[in-house]
């Protein structure tokens, strides 16, 4: 399994079948679709999906409904091509097994509603990865790599650091990662690397690197 971390919460998987993009959102370059064979998004937010994205290739895309709902409305023409997901659901996306994680986005003030939000645990030739969306919902099962989101509105460091010491994936990647600027990027990386326990490494990666 390569994985490739792009702009914000966007990352490519390349598993044994094909290629899989997750959340090419706002932020990130319409580049990190190239090859793509299919498209998983997490819930509605715009630096998680960007319909003219979606526009740039003719590929399948799995979502939860409120995204299927506002594609429908913004870009039926992506409508077309979406497979509405639910929390528990066990599918193949081009050659990668996916379970669909969590049905919820974190709180970023308890006067907003709660957003829906799903996460994918995806799984091919032996490795598994979790991107947990807008969520700090844990995957229940073991994983080999955490994509772990470190900058947001509803995020603070310590509920960064708790998340990936409760996941215990051997390797965690920092997504969602434009909020803050390298200094503070740099901040977490240092607290990850001070507190996390043994057997669990923290990484950054620039856009277009791969872990």
């Amino acid at each position: 399994m390569r994985i490739t971390k792009f702009g914000h919460a966007c990352v490519r998987v390349q598993g044994e079948g094909g290629t899989v993009v997750i959340d090419p959102g706002s932020f990130t370059d319409a580049s990190a679709l190239d090859g793509a064979d299919a498209v998983l998004i997490t819930h509605e937010h715009a630096d998680h999906v960007h319909p003219p994205h979606l526009r740039g290739l003719d590929v399948p895309v799995w979502t939860i409904d409120a995204v299927a709902r506002m594609l429908r409305e913004h870009a039926p023409d992506v409508a077309e091509r979406v497979t509405v997901v639910r929390p528990g659901d066990r599918l193949e996306v081009a050659g990668t097994a996916v379970e669909v994680v969590g049905e919820k986005h974190a709180v970023i003030h308890p006067d907003y509603p709660r957003f829906d939000n799903s996460g994918y645990v995806l799984s091919s030739g032996g490795s598994s990865v979790y991107h947990p969306g807008d969520s700090l919902t844990a995957p229940g099962r073991t994983v080999d790599v955490l994509l772990a989101p470190v900058s947001a509105p509803w995020l603070k460091v310590g509920e960064a650091i708790d998340f990936v010491r409760e996941v215990a994936a051997p390797t965690s990647l920092g997504i969602h990662d434009c909020v803050y600027s390298d200094i503070g990027l740099a901040m977490v990386e240092q607290h990850m690397h001070n507190l996390l326990p043994d057997g669990q490494a923290f990484e950054r990666r620039q856009p277009g690197e791969d872990l």
